[in-house]
């Protein structure tokens, strides 16, 4: 008899982010199979005797063996008859992988269940006082990867939507944080648009850099992985948010 897999979005890593569907789904775990950038406090949902296994993909590692042996994993443990929590930072399908594992279960014949989590592209900036969209400021935003290939894991094209979108979001970019200055500048991008790098996002050691597509660089040298980089004018509402918070 095969068991069951659900494919659960951790949230940004403020524990108290993740949905009530996927403490549900963890509740009732046999198996975890977890992720770097999941709050290990998540991992408490799990009943007494479940096996918590870390298979997440460590700075510089290579992914691809590592996700091979996931899928793996999720099948044999399926097959075994076990119900398994695959436990993903943020949301399974934004940068997560996802998608691979649930095509791979359902090649496999495996029944499987999607639980979406709040991906760190909007919560990163909703703690630091950041709207991705404002009225009158930004009507649209869009995340990217920036942290694959040669010129930052961007085509030209998408270079050019992110030059032009009114927030553009980059997830895994914090160490190409001066490629990504520079392709926007080259873009078109005004110099002076607003930037911010927000590094251990949700979580109590929060910090948040601001400065400009000319100046980011510089500003947030120290700042080290994980962090979200947001670049528009919906930076700038910031001072305003947190000015109006009561002391």
């Amino acid at each position: 008899m095969s068991g069951h897999v659900f494919l659960v979005g951790a949230g940004p890593g403020d524990s108290g982010l993740i949905t009530v569907r996927g403490v549900e789904a963890l509740q009732k775990a046999d198996i975890v199979l977890y992720d770097r950038l999941v709050n290990p406090a998540l991992l408490a949902y799990a009943p007494h005797g479940a096996v918590c296994e870390y298979v997440g993909k460590d700075l510089g590692e290579p992914s691809a063996p590592r996700q091979d042996q996931i899928h793996r994993l999720l099948i044999q443990h399926a097959r075994d008859g076990k119900t398994v929590v695959r436990l993903k930072g943020g949301d399974p399908f934004v940068f997560g992988r996802g998608g691979e594992e649930a095509v791979a279960l359902s090649e496999a014949g495996i029944p499987f269940t999607v639980v979406p989590g709040i991906s760190s592209s909007i919560a990163a900036p909703a703690y630091a006082g950041i709207p991705v969209t404002h009225r009158g400021v930004a009507a649209a935003f869009a995340v990217f990867a920036g942290h694959e290939g040669e010129n930052g894991g961007l085509e030209e094209s998408h270079w050019q939507a992110a030059a032009l979108i009114p927030t553009a979001v980059f997830l895994m970019g914090v160490e190409r944080l001066a490629v990504i200055a520079d392709n926007l500048i080259r873009l078109g991008r005004d110099p002076e648009t607003p930037v911010a790098v927000i590094s251990q996002g949700t979580l109590p050691d929060q910090k948040v850099v601001t400065g400009t597509l000319a100046t980011i660089a510089q500003d947030a040298a120290e700042i080290r992985p994980p962090a979200a980089i947001v670049v528009g004018d919906c930076v700038g509402v910031r001072d305003k948010i947190l000015g109006a918070v009561p002391a």
